[in-house]
């Protein structure tokens, strides 16, 4: 039997999941707090339409799972009253804004034993993917140091009349913007020891977080790097890439998306013909990461039914917030 899904927040991410819901099981209800967004939503899919997550919950026993794409600020109430009905989850980026938050989503969720999971589409990159066997064979050596770089444009109307912009529900560009990245280092290199940061709002007066951020890195493993973010590309978004120096090679993932090899030197291994990359996801006047959602919810349904499966968890997504959380809260002392 397929499995039954339902979305929480039906803004313009939740078309690339209920699309996807769409081939690997059924949508059967989906909420928002805008009436019209909701019911947009249900017609296509023919799904029942609510305007609160409790409402929902209290009348969609059938409900397997339930997608939660709601700003961020609030990923954890939804998350939370999901796991205690007895749903699984699987969360959009980030888990939440607080690791004391994304604590009590995870402890939720043993609770009540249901899975709890996040999306991490840019794992499912070929070129992230082809750089993950490298380190997991040892083919790099020893990790000396990195450079992460994501030169994106966010224009003024993308944070108008939203919440995107706020720190209650969007929290900062680290999180709305950049916690793939994020991911993407903790995913490969480990965890972080301590880190140093300047954060600065430089072209977007109205809103309350950074636009822009230099961030030096120290982990566990006693590589050193950079993170260096803006949203201030000029007109549109310039690169997302990801740089690692080991002393056996030398790799560089770019593109605007973390989706072209742009540089492989590595002791008697080259890569190359890596598949193509899927498009971005496009809304609108600007472009997001690479649209890899076809491949989260095919490893969803493997995970939930079979223990044990390699999936993003999250634990993966609450150690995002915990590495962006030190980067704030170094910030915060200058």
């Amino acid at each position: 039997m397929k499995p039954t899904f339902a979305i929480i927040g039906c803004g313009r991410i939740a078309r690339r999941h209920a699309e996807q819901i769409d081939k690997v099981g059924k949508l059967l209800a989906v909420c928002d707090i805008v009436p019209e967004n909701a019911k947009e939503l249900g017609k296509i899919y023919g799904a029942a339409v609510y305007t609160s997550a409790e409402e929902l919950l209290a009348n969609e026993p059938e409900v397997n799972i339930v997608s939660i794409c709601s700003p961020n600020g609030l990923h954890a109430t939804h998350a939370i009253a999901c796991l205690q009905a007895q749903k699984h989850v699987l969360c959009e980026k980030p888990l939440a804004i607080s690791t004391h938050d994304a604590k009590k989503m995870m402890e939720a969720a043993t609770k009540n034993d249901r899975k709890l999971f996040v999306v991490k589409q840019n794992r499912y990159n070929p070129p992230v993917m082809a750089v993950k066997k490298l380190l997991e064979n040892g083919s790099l050596g020893n990790i000396l140091s990195f450079q992460i770089n994501c030169f994106w444009n966010r224009p003024h109307e993308y944070y108008f009349d939203s919440w995107k912009g706020t720190k209650k529900l969007d929290g900062g560009s680290l999180f709305t913007q950049f916690s793939h990245f994020i991911d993407l280092l903790y995913w490969m290199l480990g965890d972080v020891k301590q880190v140093k940061s300047v954060i600065r709002n430089y072209k977007h007066p109205l809103i309350e977080i950074e636009d822009t951020g230099m961030v030096i890195l120290e982990m566990l493993s006693g590589a050193i790097g950079t993170l260096n973010y803006t949203v201030n590309s000029y007109r549109k978004n310039m690169e997302g890439s990801f740089a690692i120096f080991g002393d056996k090679g030398t790799v560089k993932i770019g593109g605007q998306y973390l989706n072209e090899m742009e540089y492989n030197c590595i002791e008697g291994v080259k890569i190359e013909n890596l598949a193509a990359g899927n498009p971005a996801n496009g809304y609108g006047y600007y472009q997001g990461s690479m649209s890899n959602h076809d491949k989260v919810y095919e490893n969803l349904v493997k995970a939930i039914e079979q223990p044990g499966y390699e999936f993003a968890s999250a634990m993966d997504g609450m150690k995002t917030v915990e590495i962006i959380e030190k980067i704030y809260a170094d910030a915060a002392l200058k």
